[in-house]
C-alpha cells in the first residue's frame, strides 16, 4: 500500500518548526553575508532576509517578539513598514529608529498595551514610492498629471521609480508574507488581531493597505501621512485624488480604528491642511473619538526620532489593554 506523501502527514505544529528552522539556516548564511540584523534591547528578533515574492522586489523582514514571549501563546500581529528603521539606528543611514523594542517594553512593563508580535517590512529603497503610493488614487489622476508625477525629483533622484505598483505591493503583503507569519507562528489571524503602522509615504500604504483590505486588517496607525505625494502642496492635483479615493473606500467604523498624526516642522508642515480636510472625510463617514484619532505634535519634525517619541500614543491606541 502506498503511503500518503510526507507533506500530508506533517502536524501544523510540524510545519511550523520546518518552516523556522530552514530559514534559520537562510537567515544565517546571509546574514553572515550581509550582516544587517537590527539588534534590539528589548525582546528579540528574527530576520528573514530577501524574502521572495512575485508581485514585488524581495525584501528584508524582520520579526520581533516581546519579553517572555511564549510560543504556546497566541499574539495579535502588527505589520510595519519602513521595517529597517524600526529597531537599530546603527543600520541606518541617518543614525536614527523608532525605538520600537524599547517603547514596546516600557509599554508592557506598565501593563498598558497587550503582547504583540512585530513584523518589520524593509523597503525596497529604490521602488519606496512606487510601492507604497496608493495606487487607484494616482489612477484618478490625469495622464498629463500621472506623467508629471513620474518626472517629479527630490533632488537629483526621481521620485517615482518604474511604475506604481502598490496593488502589488499589497498582494505582497496579503497573499505571501501575511500566510507565511500565520503559518510559522502562533499568532491570532483575524482582522480584529492584525494591525498596520507606517510613516510618511508608509503612512499612504498603511491607509490604502486598511481600506483596500478591510477583513484583514482592523486597525491602523499613520504618522506623518506625505499627503501632497510631492514636496509641495502648491497647484498640486494628488491629495485631492487621494481624497476622492477615500470617499468612496474607507472601512467600516463600526470594526475598524485609525490613527493620524503629523509634526510642525520640516516637511511635516504641509500636513496640517490635508489632515483636517481627511479628518472632515473620516467625520462623514461615521468615525468618532472611539475609533478614531489625530493628533498633532508642536515642535515634531519629519524624522525616525520625532516619531520614536511619540511612539506611545499610537501603541496605546492599536493594543491598549483598556480597549
Amino acid at each position: 500500500m502506498v503511503g500518503k506523501p510526507y507533506y500530508q502527514l506533517l502536524t501544523l505544529k510540524n510545519m511550523r518548526k520546518l518552516i523556522l528552522f530552514y530559514s534559520f539556516l537562510i537567515s544565517i548564511i546571509t546574514n553572515a553575508c550581509f550582516g544587517q540584523v537590527p539588534k534590539v534591547s528589548s525582546g528579540t528578533i528574527q530576520q528573514f532576509p530577501n524574502f521572495h515574492s512575485k508581485y514585488v522586489a524581495a525584501r528584508n523582514v524582520d520579526v520581533w517578539f516581546p519579553p517572555n514571549y511564549d510560543n504556546k501563546k497566541k499574539y495579535p500581529v502588527l505589520y510595519m513598514e519602513d521595517g529597517k528603521a524600526l529597531f537599530d539606528s546603527t543600520i541606518m543611514w541617518n543614525n536614527q529608529e523608532w525605538g520600537v523594542d524599547e517603547t514596546m517594553a516600557l509599554l508592557l512593563n506598565q501593563k498598558k498595551i497587550k503582547p504583540c508580535i512585530v513584523v518589520g517590512i524593509w523597503n525596497s529603497e529604490a521602488t519606496r514610492q512606487s510601492d507604497y503610493f496608493p495606487q487607484k488614487a494616482f489612477e484618478l489622476l490625469t495622464s498629463t498629471q500621472q506623467a508629471a508625477y513620474y518626472a517629479a525629483h527630490i533632488g537629483d533622484r526621481q521620485l517615482l521609480v518604474g511604475k506604481v505598483q502598490s496593488d502589488n505591493y499589497l498582494k505582497f503583503l496579503v497573499q505571501e508574507l501575511k500566510p507565511f507569519i500565520d503559518s510559522a507562528f502562533n499568532v491570532f489571524t483575524d482582522a480584529k488581531n492584525t494591525f498596520v503602522a507606517g510613516s510618511s509615504y508608509g503612512g499612504l500604504i498603511t491607509l490604502y493597505a486598511i481600506c483596500e483590505y478591510p477583513n484583514v486588517f482592523g486597525r491602523a496607525t499613520c504618522l506623518s501621512t506625505h499627503w501632497p505625494g510631492i514636496m509641495t502642496i502648491n497647484n498640486n492635483p494628488i491629495p485631492d485624488a487621494i481624497m476622492t479615493y477615500l470617499k468612496g473606500n474607507l472601512p467600516d467604523p463600526k470594526n475598524h480604528k485609525i490613527y493620524f498624526d503629523y509634526g510642525n516642522q520640516t516637511l511635516d508642515t504641509l500636513y496640517k491642511p490635508l489632515q483636517k480636510k481627511v479628518d472632515k472625510i473620516m467625520k462623514s463617514k461615521g468615525y468618532t473619538s472611539n475609533n478614531w484619532k489625530t493628533k498633532e505634535f508642536i515642535g515634531a519634525d519629519h524624522s525616525e526620532k520625532s516619531w520614536s517619541k511619540r511612539l506611545y500614543f499610537p501603541f496605546t491606541f492599536l493594543l491598549g489593554v483598556k480597549d
